[in-house]
């Protein structure tokens, strides 16, 4: 039984179409993901360079905020040390 995938892109090609021309391809698509259709299902998407590089970053920055919720979580008020503003 086959499962209807979704197709996340405004814009479709077929993999003829960009064996063709990839560039015209991707400047079809406006820096947005292109899916590339095999018999009529998603079978990739074509990315710009720099929209992958930013979902990369983004990737990283939600990696980031994991680590740094995890180590707050770790504190507790025994660990804290209190400062009076007087002696600084």
């Amino acid at each position: 039984m086959r499962t209807i995938r979704p197709i996340l892109s405004q814009s479709t090609t077929s993999i003829s179409q960009l064996r063709k021309n990839p560039s015209a391809i991707l400047s079809e698509g406006d820096g947005f993901p292109v899916v590339v259709l095999n018999r009529n299902e998603p079978h990739f998407y074509c990315v710009p360079a720099e929209l992958y590089e930013k979902m990369l970053d983004d990737l990283e920055n939600a990696e980031l905020i994991k680590v740094v919720h995890a180590r707050q979580c770790q504190l507790d008020m025994k660990s804290r040390v209190e400062v009076n503003i007087a002696y600084l």
